[in-house]
């Protein structure tokens, strides 16, 4: 009896061991089969027919799941518009801006991952705008200004849409400055940080308007970059009371300089100035500010003149009025200096330097004035004036 259940155990091990092996057996099986290479997907993002697309806006054409094998952008004439091909050729991108009111063709050739080729065509119209602006600026490419001089920009079209225009108008600093626009008009804004530039800014202007709309039809003409660097800190302090005029370079007095303001009829106005441009030689002509001749005005040639307004007022040399400067105010509002000093003035100044008039009795300078921008409070400049 008992070697008949050892018998079964053996054969109950046998069996058990035999489906293990069975089992394991039965576990092994084959890897999927890989999924079938896909077809391309060619994507252009100007869809057939598309009308009013601005210039500046990139003709692209795109790959998924394949290669872009050939792509062509042709102009009205059949012209090859420029492009640019990615590195693993599955996007295209024009590098060569489109014109305006032009019909262009896009044709585009993709190869899939499963050999099949695909081509798609879309032929669309740019926008035809109803005039176009040109944007000036002050500063000058290239030049070195004074800390306070404002960054303007002229459009010589009204721009409706304020708003639009100043993100057409990218300023970058080194080192980095917080700054706002303010609208003067309609066609005028100017950008400042809170405070006088340092010196040594590095300033670039960019101005990117070309395929941009700024309202009422009118679009930008042309992209410009314009660089400028600030240079040192020149400030010229006019007191009409003592009748000095007290230049500081980066801090430092370096000259006093005896002056004559306004006379009281005439009286120069207060406030912070930016000097603009100068002549060596040029007819002060009151006619220009609606003074005629017959009602006092004058025409009177001067040498060493910085233009300190648009309403007129320079640092000029006077030598008629030597014996007055440094004791009382006798000019039509000019701040004589003796032809010695109007000299230096000339040769040590620049655009954009500072010109600080106090306690001369006449009235607040006007912000339009020239580049009166700093009689302007921060609070209500970073407002833009829109």
């Amino acid at each position: 009896m008992v070697m008949a259940g050892i018998a079964v155990m053996l054969i109950a091990g046998c069996s058990g061991g035999a489906d293990t092996a069975s089992g394991g057996g039965g576990g092994e099986s084959s890897a999927p089969p890989p999924p079938p290479p896909k077809p391309v997907t060619l994507t252009l993002a100007l869809n057939n027919g598309a009308a009013d697309v601005s210039p500046g806006l990139p003709v692209i054409a795109t790959a998924a799941d394949g290669k872009l094998t050939d792509v062509k952008l042709t102009n009205p004439e059949g012209k090859v518009v420029e492009g640019k091909m990615n590195p693993e050729s599955t996007q295209w991108t024009n590098t060569e801006p489109l014109g305006y009111s032009k019909a262009y063709k896009l044709v585009a050739t993709a190869t899939g991952e499963d050999g099949k080729t695909e081509t798609k065509e879309s032929t669309f119209t740019t926008v035809k705008p109803r005039t176009l602006t040109y944007v000036s600026t002050n500063p000058q490419d290239g030049t070195t200004i004074g800390v306070g001089q404002p960054l303007a920009f002229y459009f010589d079209e009204p721009v409706a849409d304020k708003v639009a225009a100043e993100k057409m108008l990218e300023i970058t600093t080194e080192p980095k400055v917080e700054g706002a626009f303010y609208w003067f008009n309609k066609k005028e804004v100017h950008w400042r940080p809170e405070k006088f530039w340092k010196s040594g800014t590095k300033i670039t202007m960019h101005v990117k308007v070309y395929g941009k709309h700024v309202g009422n039809g009118i679009y930008g003409q042309e992209d410009r970059v314009i660089t400028t660097t600030v240079g040192d800190e020149v400030i010229h302090e006019a007191d009409g009371q003592t009748h000095q005029v007290v230049t500081k370079v980066n801090g430092q007095v370096v000259r006093t300089m005896p002056t004559s303001m306004g006379k009281p009829a005439d009286a120069t106005p207060i406030g912070t100035y930016v000097l603009m441009e100068k002549h060596d030689h040029m007819i002060m002509d009151s006619t220009t500010y609606g003074l005629a001749l017959e009602n006092g005005g004058y025409k009177t040639p001067v040498d060493w003149a910085y233009r300190m307004s648009n309403s007129g007022i320079f640092f000029h040399g006077a030598p008629w009025s030597v014996g007055d400067q440094g004791h009382r105010n006798v000019s039509h509002g000019c701040l004589n200096l003796s032809p010695e000093n109007a000299k230096w003035v000339f040769d040590n100044s620049k655009q954009g330097d500072v010109v600080i008039v106090t306690n001369s009795g006449g009235p607040v300078l006007e912000p339009w004035d020239g580049f009166g921008d700093w009689q302007v409070p921060w609070a209500t400049w970073v407002q833009g004036n829109r």
